[in-house]
This record gives structure tokens, C-alpha cells and sequence, in this order.
């Protein structure tokens, strides 16, 4: 069995980390660069910075920060926000980051996945999907969340594998920010639909949902938030209480 990874997230809007519930009501977290190098330090296995309000605003990820943030940081390193050409990927991996998270983008335009999984490798190629419950069905949604398609989480979540994605993110709208537990039956789903790696994003409030999304959801990474940047829970702690429990962690 892989190992099982922990992933804190950086949410980046105006230069500093925030943290909303249900993608509303932000609240500042920090200086990103600061919090990148803490968790490089304290036994974080991969670090996720996304520049969230970059596609609304029609601009490009912010590369100064990226910049930075990859000089403090010895552990992979992924960056979304506004990617939506073979061109900004490879800016942001000249600029430090080892994988790419897209997800607007992929939607208006599927092909480019293949584009960048076969000029960069699948290995960097992650695919970020925003998804929530409407009338009982899970439906994606793009530029932060703000904007519903009819795209089905399951359906979407397959044809990106099949474009080429390596991994995807996928948050559940729903779950974010409430500190209630993961979507472990959404997570399960993708997990035994799909043959690339899932990261859970949304609902961390204690380790016993860690425990849950791995061992109920079949998730192959768990990325956190606000649990982290508050210090609610302390990672190398978390991780011992995971290796108590028999789930492949690692510990140095």
C-alpha cells in the first residue's frame, strides 16, 4: 500500500492565506511564505498553494509569491490558480512548483489536460475539482465554486483520467471549512471508479476524520486548512495517531 500523505493548503487571495467555510466568509490565516516553511519543517509530506481568486479576476497565478514560497520549501509543491495554457505551467514550474493543480481551465476546455500531460509528464498534472450535492447529485463547479455546471463529479472525475490526468483534488463544497468530516462516500466512489490518486479536501476538524477519509474513503492524500494554520491539530501528532492505527505514514 502507498503511503498515505498529509497536505496542508495555502489559499492565497490579496498576498496572504485565508480560510472561508463553504468557500464564503474569508478570514486571514497568515503570511504564506512563513506558514510554507513551517510545514516543510513539521512533517508536512506535500505542501498545495492555490491562488483562489485568480480566475475570477481574469489574471495569472501570482509567480513572485511562488517564488518565494519555493525557496523555503524542500517537499513537493503544488500550484493552481488561473492556469489555463501549456505556457503558465511551464512558468510556474520554471518558478519552483513540482505539480500544477487546474481546474477551470480543464473544464472549458478538456484537451488541455492531454496538452500538458503529455508535454510535462501525468506526474504533474493535477486535476482540481469544486464539487457540491444539488437535488441529491453531485455537480462541479468552476472559478472558486461561484459558478454550477452540469458536469457530474463521478463522470467529469473519470474523463479527466482519461485526458491524462495524474491525480485529482477534489473538494467538496459541502464539507469545506466546517470541520464535520470528510465526504468519505463521494471519496469512495471516486476511489474504486478511478486507477490515479485522490486527494480529499474539505470537512478536517479532528484526527479521527484523517482516520476515517483513509480507511472509509479510500483517499490516498487528505488536505487541510484551517485545522493546521490555527494549530487545532499538529501534524507530526496527527501522523502518529494514523501509524497507530496501522495506515502507512511517514514519520521522518
Amino acid at each position: 500500500m502507498l503511503t498515505k500523505r498529509i497536505i496542508p493548503c495555502l489559499d492565497i487571495k490579496n498576498g496572504r492565506t485565508v480560510k472561508g467555510v463553504n468557500f464564503i466568509d474569508l478570514k486571514d490565516a497568515g503570511d504564506p511564505v512563513i506558514l510554507a516553511k513551517k510545514y516543510a519543517q513539521t512533517g508536512a509530506d506535500e505542501l498545495v498553494f492555490l491562488d483562489i481568486s485568480a480566475t475570477l479576476e481574469g489574471r495569472k497565478t501570482l509567480i513572485d509569491m511562488v517564488l518565494q514560497v519555493a525557496k523555503e520549501v524542500n517537499i513537493p509543491f503544488t500550484v493552481g490558480g488561473g492556469v489555463s495554457s501549456v505556457s503558465d505551467v511551464d512558468l510556474l514550474l520554471q518558478s519552483g512548483a513540482d505539480k500544477v493543480a487546474v481546474n477551470s481551465a480543464a473544464i472549458k476546455r478538456p484537451e488541455l489536460i492531454t496538452e500538458l500531460s503529455d508535454k510535462f509528464g501525468s506526474q504533474c498534472v493535477v486535476i482540481a475539482i469544486d464539487a457540491k450535492q444539488i437535488e441529491g447529485q453531485w455537480k462541479v463547479h468552476l472559478a472558486g465554486g461561484t459558478i454550477p455546471t452540469d458536469l457530474d463529479l463521478f463522470t467529469w472525475a473519470k474523463t479527466v483520467e482519461n485526458l491524462g490526468a495524474g491525480e485529482i483534488l477534489f473538494t467538496s463544497m459541502d464539507h469545506d471549512g466546517t470541520k464535520n468530516g470528510f465526504a468519505t462516500t463521494a471519496l469512495a466512489q471516486l476511489s474504486s471508479e478511478l486507477n490515479i490518486p485522490i486527494i480529499a479536501s474539505g470537512g478536517a476538524g479532528t484526527s479521527n476524520h484523517f482516520l476515517e477519509v483513509f480507511k472509509n474513503g479510500s483517499a490516498d492524500a487528505a488536505l487541510a486548512a484551517s485545522v493546521f494554520h490555527f494549530g487545532t491539530i499538529d501534524i507530526i501528532e496527527l501522523k502518529k495517531t494514523l501509524k497507530q492505527n496501522k495506515l502507512p505514514i511517514r514519520l521522518s
